[in-house]
């Protein structure tokens, strides 16, 4: 039979606990049929369950203080496993509050809301969130700390002593630079919002297209005014999205940064906001900003952490950023200089908006399509395409340079 999982989020003050229950098994102990009507379970036992999982979970300081136990939400979900094959399992979240002085990384778990009937019974615990001790990513494995289980040579049920690791404000901040980074490093359709304004941003305006090559002052001065006003655009809505002042459905948030790529790209080909750059880079930032305020979001941090990840999610953004401005930037200024640049310049367009027209569509529809796919797939060549640029943009500025031979 599968085992039961004590889920643990770290805060500061207060821990919270995600308990994973099956309930082929928690029936037995929770004396009522749970298991053949899993939709039934929270509208017609949620108090009831309530009420047993404080009985049945308490956790303790080191020096035998009781810590307050406060019961939230409750639902039932689907469950799959190789080992166990498909199950319905119970997920109920409980507060736990330590007493005054006490500390929140050590303690003792007391737990046998299944184990006192169902003797076979095992109940894994593991940290998922602890911003202290660096652990902030969905992606990482939550990090075990024990098993509760019988002891059948004495016929009693041990506590978990648990004793974290001690974290730090600085392993939170890093942990943070390093999530802004993967951030937005994975975020494709972020770059290429950027990189697309970019592309004309050397360029003058001759009547209702793009002209020549504005000099290097000329276009160092665009391409810094773009990036900040990117910069400061995303990161005000980070800042009001991640406190809760801004919220929007991730829907929508999404099909707005899909829909300021195609815009971005239609730039590209033609003038349509000329010397207004700035201006539509900070308003599509804006944007862009409440999508990154989702994922710091999600972390539910409060206080101190709080503030710091916000520091260190920005910075995070802002470094991976700049890396990839550093790396693209001097090729477009290079290749800008030369009669070829229309057909970079087009190209990355045609490209820019054909990406952003199929997660326009995938955004819309909700449903994944042919370009989405492939796109995906693309992710890890983004580097040599990056190296074939830089390639290109240096053997046509050589050929540009080089003297024409001397007739004879």
């Amino acid at each position: 039979m599968p085992s039961a999982l004590v889920l643990l989020t770290v805060h500061p003050n207060r821990l919270e606990a995600e308990l994973h229950l099956p309930l082929v098994e928690l029936e037995t102990a929770f004396g009522h049929p749970l298991a053949d009507s899993p939709q039934t379970v929270v509208p017609r036992y949620g108090a009831a369950l309530r009420q047993y999982l404080t009985r049945h979970v308490r956790v303790q300081s080191p020096d035998g203080r009781t810590w307050a136990v406060r019961p939230g939400a409750l639902r039932v979900q689907h469950q799959q496993t190789e080992l166990n094959g498909p199950y319905e399992e119970l997920l109920a979240t409980l507060q736990l509050a330590p007493p005054p002085g006490a500390d929140v990384r050590h303690f003792v778990l007391h737990d046998d809301a299944v184990i006192h009937q169902v003797v076979t019974h095992k109940i894994l615990v593991a940290v998922r969130q602890d911003w202290a001790t660096g652990r902030v990513h969905d992606d990482a494995p939550p990090a075990q700390v024990g098993v509760i289980e019988l002891n059948v040579v004495d016929n009693v049920i041990p506590p978990l002593v648990v004793n974290m690791a001690a974290g730090s404000s600085w392993t939170g901040f890093t942990a943070l630079v390093r999530l802004g980074t993967r951030h937005i490093a994975d975020g494709t359709d972020h770059l290429l919002f950027l990189l697309a304004l970019l592309l004309p941003a050397p360029l003058v305006v001759a009547g209702q297209r793009w002209g020549g090559f504005g000099g290097a002052r000329y276009s160092v001065r665009r391409l810094l005014l773009l990036v900040t006003a990117f910069t400061a655009g995303h990161s005000l809505t980070l800042v009001l999205g991640t406190l809760g002042w801004v919220r929007l459905p991730s829907q929508p948030v999404e099909t707005l940064i899909a829909a300021s790529i195609l815009v971005a790209a239609a730039h590209a080909v033609r003038p349509l906001f000329p010397g207004r750059e700035p201006w539509v880079a900070a308003g599509f930032g804006l944007v862009h900003g409440l999508a990154f305020a989702g994922t710091l979001a999600a972390l539910q941090l409060e206080g101190g952490p709080l503030a710091w990840s916000l520091l260190g999610f920005n910075v995070g953004i802002e470094l991976m950023q700049l890396l990839v401005v550093g790396l693209t930037v001097p090729w477009l200024l290079l290749l800008a200089r030369t009669p070829h640049y229309w057909w970079v310049r087009i190209s990355g367009a045609a490209l820019a908006g054909l990406a952003a027209a199929a997660w326009l569509t995938e955004r819309l529809s909700g449903h994944p399509n042919v370009l989405t796919r492939a796109l995906v797939r693309a992710d890890p060549y983004a580097p040599w395409l990056l190296a074939g640029l830089a390639v290109v943009a240096l053997l046509l500025y050589v050929r540009r340079t080089r003297p024409a031979p001397k007739s004879s």
